[in-house]
């Protein structure tokens, strides 16, 4: 494995994220960057793909992909030029997978190799961000009636987790199936909630592309640090077992 110089990573405070890394299984590394992207750091391939974007929306992506080949660098990747393919999701170099999330204050890229892991999604969301008048754009209603049995303090950051798990289950799936998903065609429900890390399982409310492929057992993690609540869900290769 080539170790990478981290100084080529100083200016953009990319840096690996042992927080973020209890929320996949071992294989996967992690890493985080609070600063703002900075578009000098992309490659000229990377910057072909934001040509003609807003400048948030420049620094948006330089920040993920800033944290994305730094991550690809643990493996001995380097130099590599994350492109978006035309739906904007990540080109990956064919031996690995990865996911990448931005929010207010941090953006995360998560990797792990393709012989043992067949898919993976991060996401990461700012708590009480998501105002109250869109709950029900997001929420099926078991998941409507477990937010209204809580405290009302604790339901902003309940319906954050949904959020979360939701995004990263979908960013997780598409790669493999190319599924375009709705916030109503699955539930997710999370065992022993509390405010310290656990576990969520994913409920499919109609027939979902990725149980065809043979995934029958979707399970995620999740955890609060800071003013943020992160999901992240793997998938293993069917030939390695079980999650």
């Amino acid at each position: 494995m080539i170790v990478p110089n981290s100084s080529q990573f100083t200016r953009n405070e990319a840096r690996i994220s042992p927080t973020l890394r209890s929320l996949f299984p071992a294989g996967a590394v992690t890493v985080e960057m609070r600063a703002v992207g900075d578009a000098a750091a992309l490659l000229p391939a990377e910057a072909a793909c934001v040509g003609r974007a807003v400048p948030t929306r420049v620094q948006e992506f330089a920040a993920g992909r800033c944290c994305a080949r730094r991550a690809l660098a643990e493996f001995g990747i380097v130099d590599f030029a994350l492109r978006a393919a035309d739906d904007r999701q990540p080109i990956w170099p064919p031996s690995m997978v990865g996911s990448i999330t931005h929010t207010t204050g941090l953006c995360a890229a998560v990797v792990a190799p393709k012989e043992r892991i067949a898919a993976i999604g991060i996401d990461c969301e700012v708590v009480g961000k998501v105002s109250s008048d869109i709950w029900p754009t997001i929420c099926v209603p078991d998941e409507t009636a477990w937010i209204h049995a809580l405290p009302d303090p604790a339901q902003p950051a309940a319906v954050a987790f949904l959020f979360s798990a939701k995004e990263a289950f979908y960013k997780c799936q598409y790669p493999l199936t190319g599924e375009w998903l709705d916030f109503h065609d699955l539930g997710i429900r999370p065992e022993n909630w509390s405010s310290a890390p656990g576990r969520f399982t994913v409920h499919p409310i109609r027939r979902l592309a990725i149980v065809s492929h043979g995934f029958g057992n979707l399970v995620g993690r999740y955890l609060f640090h800071e003013d943020f609540v992160a999901a992240g869900i793997a998938l293993p290769q069917i030939s390695s077992g079980t999650q």
